[in-house]
């Protein structure tokens, strides 16, 4: 039997040698997770690993919970899920759903790890955010079968993550290992709730880093037997496939251990270790029942089947949609009254949040296309945009702002007559005492989230969605 094919290691383009990958699908791994890259190098690496590959199927996978666009600066970004929440349209779901499925496997990824089924309930979690669609576990479930289906329909595997709920965490479990202090009956009354009425729609369910001291005070989530035996597989009655998240975050200590304790515990695939050649050195020397493996390899069969029986793609084009325009009109949420902005008139704009990765362009620019003057604010102004960058960002491990920006951003409102925010990503971004007296959350940062909100800013479109978090 091949233990290396229950091995999946990461792929990052620009950082991680070909040579390493040829050589680890040489010896048999099941397949790789991707990150980064370009449409044109994506495609490349698939067939390179595939033509050397002895498994008839290899299977690619990727995290492209927002389309290709959250890791490809060459694809567009799909609406983020939160996004959905605020315009509570399952329609839309699908199709954001299968747009995705059409662009992965035209570069040949066969599975998106999506959609995340974490409830956002807590304001300060670092790293969910407004990768869920809300906080409220039914929302949670209509939105995300209709993504699932979408994934489905588009011909790629779906994975529901991250079991058995990361929203009400303060902690980035790439950092560190996040603890959920919640009971049992808890989890199954919110957390798990959309776990459970999906697992018939998914095809694999990624497990978490994170604690659960009330159920099993000494194994994260992804290792401890009794959550994902005793709970998902026995009480739910899921025989499907389970897989770790990335066992290089640094929420899970030694590796190795922690592979062990995994696949004892009932997970089949051990995704992205920091060590990929040495974890199946140690695993092909290491006594596991050949009942655990065949359970393992069984499982990513399942998958493997699927892929072979599914359709061929479409002729369309799934690179140009107009989805991010239409959600955008759908989804953003306003708080508070808006006298619109007018030609000739003078805004002071504020940036806060910045990450060095995100652009108020697109928003500033159709301003100054509709004959308003943007200048940056200095000391004083009549009109006042704030606009907030932060979003969740891995291993930041924090979303909060810094104090220099909340420092400028109460002298400017000490300092300005008339306040209005726009909210590209995190709608819990801007402190309360430092409200403006209107905001416009758009949950995205894409072109067409913040060339809608101009329009709204300048009365030319209404704010239609509805906020599907508490703030």
């Amino acid at each position: 039997m091949n233990i290396a094919r229950l091995v999946h290691p990461g792929f990052w383009f620009d950082k991680t040698p070909l040579e390493q990958a040829l050589a680890l699908a040489k010896r048999g791994v099941g397949g790789f997770c991707i990150y980064g890259g370009t449409r044109k190098k994506i495609a490349e690496f698939t067939k390179a690993v595939r033509q050397v590959s002895p498994l008839e199927n290899l299977l690619i996978s990727a995290d492209y919970e927002d389309g290709l666009g959250r890791w490809l600066p060459d694809a567009p970004l799909l609406p983020s899920n939160m996004a959905l929440g605020a315009a509570d349209d399952e329609n839309l779901a699908y199709e954001k759903g299968i747009i995705t499925a059409y662009q992965a496997r035209s570069l040949g990824v066969d599975w998106v790890f999506a959609p995340v089924l974490d409830l956002a309930d807590n304001a300060l979690n670092p790293i969910v955010n407004t990768r869920a669609f809300s906080s409220e576990p039914q929302q949670v479930i209509r939105l995300g079968r209709a993504f699932l289906r979408g994934l489905n329909d588009g011909g790629v595997l779906s994975s529901i993550k991250h079991c058995p709920g990361h929203g009400d965490t303060t902690t980035d479990s790439h950092v560190a290992l996040p603890v959920l202090p919640k009971t049992k009956e808890q989890l199954l009354a919110r957390e798990l709730v959309p776990f459970a009425a999906l697992l018939e729609n998914t095809d694999s369910v990624m497990f978490g880093h994170l604690l659960v001291p009330e159920i099993d005070p000494e194994n994260p989530a992804s290792l401890s037997q009794k959550i994902v035996d005793e709970i998902v597989r026995h009480q739910f009655h899921y025989d499907g496939c389970i897989l770790t998240d990335a066992l290089l975050m640094k929420a899970i200590g030694d590796e190795k251990t922690a592979a062990l304790k995994a696949l004892h515990a009932g997970v089949d695939i051990l995704l992205v270790p920091q060590e990929p050649f040495e974890l199946i050195e140690f695993l092909e020397k290491t006594d596991i029942s050949s009942e655990i493996i065949t359970r393992a390899l069984q499982h990513q069969e399942v998958l493997c089947k699927k892929i072979k029986q599914r359709p061929p793609l479409p002729a369309t084009n799934p690179w140009q949609t107009d989805l991010p325009r239409r959600t955008a009109r759908q989804a953003i949420v306003q708080r508070g009254d808006l006298s619109p902005f007018k030609p000739g008139q003078t805004v002071s704009y504020l940036i806060v949040g910045d990450d060095g990765k995100t652009s108020a362009t697109p928003l500033l620019n159709l301003l100054e296309k509709n004959g308003v003057r943007v200048v940056p604010f200095e000391n004083t102004t009549e009109n006042l945009l704030v606009i907030c960058l932060r979003r969740y960002q891995a291993f930041a491990g924090k979303i909060a702002l810094e104090e220099k920006d909340t420092v400028r951003l109460k002298n400017a409102l000490a300092n300005a007559s008339r306040t209005v925010s726009v909210l590209l990503a995190s709608p819990w971004a801007l402190p309360k005492e430092l409200s403006t007296e209107c905001s416009l959350y758009t949950f995205s940062p894409a072109p067409e989230f913040q060339e809608t909100a101009a329009e709204i800013l300048l009365g030319q479109q209404q704010a239609r969605g509805k906020m599907p978090v508490s703030l």
